[in-house]
């Protein structure tokens, strides 16, 4: 449970859920009746846009940490209300319900006042001071000056899908084969003691033909697929810089007195 006196040091601090971090602690709701801190405010989404109610029941604060028994997905998606620094009675039981917890003392409470929870502003602790002082006339004589830091991140989300397609096309291709091809050449030998055998075999005078079959070679086209390369989709990080701005607040301490004494 968190005490009005920790109400300074949970705002602006880490919400722990059991599994990790949750978020940013935003804005701190007090109960009207009690004055008990009720409520706490987390900043969830893509650089803490969303801000989404968390009880303070069951959560202890330390180190700069706000620790909740819930993990980020049951924050993430509870109700979220505009709640413009005050929740409804309806919109109180809303949240008891979703998060499983016993809302008779709460919606009693509410009848009792007609109101719910209040928020508390960020510029003031539970002593009423503006901007978490530790000053005054139960404490030293420093004043705290705070201010807020911007904190940036990054979330890997989906920005594209890429993928492989293979599609058939024709192309002409040309190719130069050499091919060979028979002629007829007229050979003449004068008779001679070595053919005059074969040359005087046969009528004297006769008629006769002869004939050569003659060859030619001519290209022939075949055709096989064959594989030639291997092609997959791998992935690379590129790094680049992106810029983001929002804005914070700081204090300032001025002196304020009549005094011209230094």
């Amino acid at each position: 449970m968190i005490t009005e006196q920790q109400i300074s040091s949970v705002i602006g601090s880490i919400a722990v859920g059991p599994e990790g971090k949750l978020g940013t602690v935003g804005e701190v709701y007090l109960d009207d009746s009690t004055g008990r801190p009720e409520w706490a405010t987390v900043r969830t989404g893509l650089f803490g846009t969303k801000e989404a109610f968390v009880p303070l029941a069951d959560a202890t604060a330390s180190g700069g940490e706000l620790r909740v028994p819930y993990d980020k997905d049951m924050v993430k998606n509870s109700p979220h209300h505009d709640a413009e620094g005050h929740l409804s009675p309806s919109e109180e039981a809303d949240l008891y319900r979703y998060y499983g917890l016993d809302s008779s003392r709460s919606v009693a409470d509410a009848v009792g006042t007609a109101r719910g929870p209040e928020l508390v502003d960020r510029d003031v602790d539970a002593r009423g001071t503006v901007g978490h002082d530790t000053s005054g006339p139960t404490t030293d004589d420093a004043m705290t000056r705070s201010e807020e830091r911007l904190t940036v991140g990054t979330q890997r989300v989906q920005a594209g899908v890429a993928r492989l397609r293979k599609y058939v096309v024709s192309e002409n291709v040309t190719e130069t084969v050499p091919v060979s091809h028979e002629e007829v050449r007229v050979q003449r030998e004068p008779i001679t003691e070595g053919n005059a055998g074969r040359a005087m075999d046969g009528p004297a005078i006769s008629e006769e033909e002869h004939e050569v079959v003659l060859h030619a070679e001519r290209p022939v086209v075949a055709k096989e697929a064959v594989p030639v390369e291997r092609v997959r989709l791998d992935t690379e990080t590129v790094t680049g810089q992106e810029t983001v701005s929002d804005t914070v607040r700081k204090e300032q301490i001025e002196l304020d007195g009549d005094s011209t004494t230094r």
